[in-house]
């Protein structure tokens, strides 16, 4: 989040419930078997719930054919806790959850924020629940949290979750920096000089996180190394925003409205071939971390993480 914040977007021109589950269904009509709700914030929505609920019948071939596989969610933990029970039932089977630091206080100051404690709560509760996989998304940072790494690490030992250290990415409004981002190379020699022992472990094809573990271990952790040793080549992800724009690249400030195209009556077969042909114009790779630092995009949590 910017310092200075965010304008927030009028109700009326945000993704109605039955908007996201169309769109969805055509996504999974063409062999889409991930769905990750992201925000900003997504549980600050009241029917978020009932847009799990939603998605979670394209996992009976309502999909025209097609299978659903899982669905998940992005988000910062705090109201987490509350709304497992419901989520779960809904459907839900995968949670990401965004913590930068394992102090309460540095907590505080990242997120200008109490609930350190509320979020670490979610954390365990969720693995407690049997959720599919319980990741932790951590954006490493010189002078802020590079010394946590191998804290974050050690978090997996007893804790059934995956921590995933993510490179520092430019975007509107973060003040992006090459001097603040720390890069998969350095992390993981610190991590190496600490802990004698590192496994790698087989990634898939698509995977966006380079996996590691260390023996004995019940968790995880990886590394999306975006800025330094880029995937683009085997990045199957696309990004469709809160308003509803399609983004085929998260660094890419191209954008399609296919809230416009549908509240302007277009069938589902004409969103398929609009949806096909911004696939097609995806790029082999970003331009690059310098060149993304002076390129104007949305700020991250207008995108989804």
């Amino acid at each position: 989040m910017p310092e200075e914040g965010v304008p927030l977007t009028a109700k009326d021109r945000l993704l109605s419930n039955d908007e996201i589950f169309r769109i969805s269904k055509l996504f999974v009509q063409q062999g889409v078997r991930k769905i990750r709700l992201t925000g900003g914030e997504p549980l600050i929505r009241r029917d978020f719930v009932d847009i799990v609920a939603s998605l979670n019948t394209l996992k009976d071939g309502n999909g025209g054919g097609n299978k659903l596989d899982t669905i998940g969610v992005t988000t910062n933990g705090i109201v987490l806790g509350r709304k497992m029970a419901d989520l779960k039932k809904a459907g839900l089977d995968c949670i990401n959850i965004s913590l930068d630091t394992l102090e309460p206080m540095k907590y505080e100051f990242i997120t200008r924020r109490r609930g350190w404690e509320r979020v670490m709560s979610a954390i365990k509760k969720a693995v407690d629940m049997n959720f599919q996989s319980v990741k932790i998304n951590c954006v490493v940072m010189n002078g802020l949290n590079e010394d946590e790494v191998c804290d974050f690490v050690k978090l997996t030992q007893d804790l059934n979750v995956d921590v995933r250290f993510i490179e520092y990415m430019p975007f509107d409004g973060n003040r992006w920096q090459e001097k603040k981002m720390v890069s998969y190379s350095t992390m993981m020699q610190n991590i190496t000089t600490h802990f004698t022992d590192v496994q790698k472990l087989n990634d898939h094809p698509n995977d966006t996180s380079k996996g590691y573990r260390i023996p004995g271990y019940v968790g995880q952790f990886g590394f999306i190394t975006s800025m330094s040793e880029h995937f683009c080549s085997t990045c199957n992800r696309v990004r469709l925003t809160a308003d509803g724009n399609l983004k085929v690249c998260l660094f890419g400030n191209t954008e399609v409205s296919l809230r416009d195209e549908m509240r302007s009556g277009k069938s589902d077969e004409e969103l398929a071939e609009i949806i096909g042909g911004a696939v097609k114009r995806k790029k082999k790779q970003h331009a690059g971390m310098f060149n993304l630092a002076n390129q104007k995009n949305r700020p991250m949590i207008l995108i989804g993480g």
